[in-house]
């Protein structure tokens, strides 16, 4: 599906951290079909990923320290209003507000349970061009220690509202804009390693998950939990060569 803006409090771009941004380039070239040449300078290198003329995602080296992850960001309408209502609702600011070139304007908090996240205020760059459609991002999922906080936080600083399916540890919940989803949560899974943190995960859409998996371990990644099928679709987790996890999934038909 092709997206010229995103509404803000929808998650509205992603991308990785990588010790190797070329390397991380070739692989989710060859996996997702992207061409992401090397950025500008000015930029760090940044690189973003393209299909066609629609960005998709983005590349570059790695910030944080710890192992290289995928992050989510939500576009805003201003970056620094949401600075402010993270930290009165108990969240922090890991990188205040800055500008991004003409790009537009972006901050990276976390929030009280531990899951990091950031926001997107667009100015030429609006987010995800292309998504839902085999080798884009298509879902982000907050995979928490606490949900009832989890819950409130979002819903303060985004005004998010949620529609939970199930009961306990099961449990699933969809965060809602306007009555739309826009991203789900869960309850840290007990088969989850305990050193795994609160953290927002991503998934791509791919046209079938088992030949996906494959190419993973074909280009040097690896399969963190095998295929197997949720109402959405049929999914499984991966990661790259650098050890970045991310979800592939093949959606159903009513779901793409």
């Amino acid at each position: 599906m092709r997206i010229d803006s995103h509404e803000p409090g929808v998650p509205s771009w992603v991308d990785v951290g990588v010790p190797d941004p070329q390397q991380a380039a070739e692989f989710y070239g060859a996996l997702f079909g992207w061409n992401a040449p090397a950025g500008p300078e000015e930029a760090g290198g940044y690189r973003v990923a393209m299909i066609g003329d629609a960005a998709v995602a983005g590349i570059g080296p790695q910030q944080n320290p710890g192992p290289p992850v995928w992050t989510t960001y939500v576009g805003v309408e201003r970056a620094d209003d949401v600075a402010a209502a993270v930290t009165a609702n108990g969240g922090q600011v890991l990188v205040p507000p800055m500008d991004v070139l003409d790009a537009g304007r972006m901050a990276v908090f976390v929030d009280p349970v531990g899951a990091v996240f950031s926001v997107w205020q667009p100015n030429q760059h609006p987010g995800a061009q292309l998504v839902n459609e085999p080798g884009t991002w298509s879902w982000s999922e907050l995979v928490t220690t606490d949900v009832p906080a989890s819950m409130a936080f979002y819903g303060a600083v985004f005004g998010w509202g949620s529609e939970t399916h199930g009961d306990g540890p099961g449990a699933y919940t969809e965060w809602k804009v306007g009555g739309r989803s826009v991203g789900g949560m869960m309850e840290k899974p007990p088969m989850m390693r305990a050193e795994v943190p609160p953290h927002w995960g991503v998934y791509f859409a791919v046209a079938d998950t088992e030949d996906a998996v494959a190419r993973v371990q074909e280009l040097g990644g690896s399969v963190v939990m095998p295929p197997m099928d949720v109402e959405p679709g049929r999914f499984a987790v991966v990661s790259d060569p650098a050890g970045t996890v991310f979800n592939v999934i093949r959606l159903n038909e009513t779901r793409a």
